[in-house]
């Protein structure tokens, strides 16, 4: 009857360690479609960065109706697409209805976006 005993508590034991785990698998499964969800929706701002130049202070009270500001890129030269401020892709400026869009020719590595982040 001890053996008996002993059967039925190893088979209790498995039970209760693969619960937990079988649980866990279950409600990863659930929420993971769900967590996908909920980040499609999330909004980013999205900026194009045509480039960049450094001024005194001076110049830039200076500043009316008319003023060229020179920037760092040559025409014809990627513009920089930035998501929440980091370095995502570059490309080239094009007219759409109208309106300025971009075309996008390179997508930034994943080393290059960590390496913007620090």
């Amino acid at each position: 009857m001890e053996d008996n005993e002993k059967s039925d508590e190893n088979v209790e034991q498995e039970i209760k360690e693969e619960t937990p785990i079988e649980q866990k698998n279950m409600f990863s499964q659930q929420i993971s479609g769900t967590n996908i969800e909920i980040l499609l929706d999330i909004p980013l701002e999205v900026s194009v960065e045509l480039g960049r130049t450094k001024m005194i202070i001076k110049d830039l009270i200076q500043l009316g109706p008319g003023s060229i500001i020179e920037l760092d890129k040559l025409i014809g030269e990627p513009v920089d697409l930035l998501v929440n401020d980091n370095l995502i892709a570059r490309g080239e400026v094009v007219v759409f209805d109208e309106n300025f869009g971009v075309r996008i020719t390179d997508i930034v590595t994943p080393a290059e976006r960590l390496k913007s982040l620090r």
